[in-house]
């Protein structure tokens, strides 16, 4: 018998083993509800199925547990055995209850044969899982025996093909080492009689570097002499620019202190001489009042020292005011 037979003959229990205790359930709360409903308040009728649901829960627990217990090959020890017995004996009392008060021995027969037949099975089926689960244990460990036969039987003939493998494979390498050897020492020789000439041609090529290098120094040193030369030159004609343009300078700054000094004087005696006994000419009132304006003096004040109106002295304020915003952008 495979494994596959094996568990077609635990679905086949399983599924026999569950219409079994269905039907018996079933039957048992028929049964017992009457006999429940006899001995109950009648307030308190409607309770009469709880009971024959209680132990028949009790019984599926039972089964349920049993199946996947001896499915792995467990063992729950003496509770489950007294639980599996004592939910039986409570179904067959149950069950025969009502036909034992009434002294009925046919029915007492008929009634017991559903929970007796769900005792049996129970046991019967819990012996019968453990053996298909030995079973099932027996073919798997022969499987896996087979296969690590396979596997160690392949894994030899692994060896030995690798093993030829490598003693090819070191052949070819001593064939190839020795190959290499000889080009090595071909290419050794190659290298050597390369590296003699390569040095006689630095050893050339330096000493005409060196000649070229001093000749070059040479250069060097006389392109740095004439540029200190001609440093030293640009910078006495810069000295002498300098100098020459701070004298121009000092010259150009005294011309215009005294320029200013004078206008200052020319303004101040303008201003001093206070107001005419006549109007200033045209002229000399415009001088007036530009004195006036650069002092700041009010445009009423310009007029009265130039003799002249108020009007005219405020254009020829505004005259000012315009020509110096003409020439502020020329200055800066």
């Amino acid at each position: 018998m495979n494994s596959v037979q094996i568990r077609s003959s635990e679905r086949t229990l399983s599924a026999g083993m569950w219409l079994i205790v269905g039907g018996a359930m079933l039957y048992s709360v028929l049964t017992v509800t009457p006999l429940m409903t006899g001995h109950t308040p009648a307030g308190w009728r409607w309770t009469a199925p709880i009971l024959p649901l209680v132990v028949d829960a009790a019984v599926v627990i039972v089964v349920r547990l049993d199946s996947v217990l001896a499915r792995l090959g467990g063992n729950g020890g003496a509770w489950p055995v007294a639980l599996r017995w004592m939910t039986g004996t409570m179904t067959l009392a149950l069950n025969i209850g009502e036909s034992a008060l009434a002294g009925d021995m046919v029915g007492v027969a008929v009634h017991s044969v559903a929970p007796l037949l769900l005792i049996v099975t129970a046991e019967a089926g819990l012996a019968y899982r453990r053996a298909l689960t030995a079973a099932v244990l027996a073919v798997e460990a022969r499987k896996h025996a087979e296969q690590e036969a396979r596997e160690q039987a392949a894994a030899e003939r692994e060896e030995t093909r690798l093993r030829a493998g490598r003693e090819q494979r070191e052949h070819e390498a001593a064939l190839a080492r020795e190959q290499r050897e000889h080009e090595a020492r071909l290419v050794r020789e190659e290298v050597d009689r390369q590296d003699r000439i390569q040095r006689e041609n630095l050893a050339r090529a330096e000493a005409a570097e060196r000649v070229e290098r001093e000749a070059r120094e040479r250069r060097e040193h006389e392109r740095e002499q004439q540029r200190l030369e001609r440093e030293q030159l640009e910078r006495k004609a810069t000295q002498k620019r300098e100098s020459e343009a701070r004298e121009r300078a000092e010259c150009e700054r005294r011309e215009q202190a005294e320029r200013i000094a004078q206008a200052e004087r020319e303004r101040e005696a303008l201003l001093a001489a206070g107001p005419p006994a006549e109007k200033q000419p045209e002229e000399q009132a415009r001088k007036t009042v530009q004195a006036a304006f650069a002092a700041g003096v009010p445009v009423r004040v310009a007029a009265e020292l130039s003799g002249w109106s108020v009007g005219w002295a405020s254009a020829r304020y505004q005259e000012l005011r315009d020509a110096n915003a003409g020439a502020a952008p020329a200055l800066g």
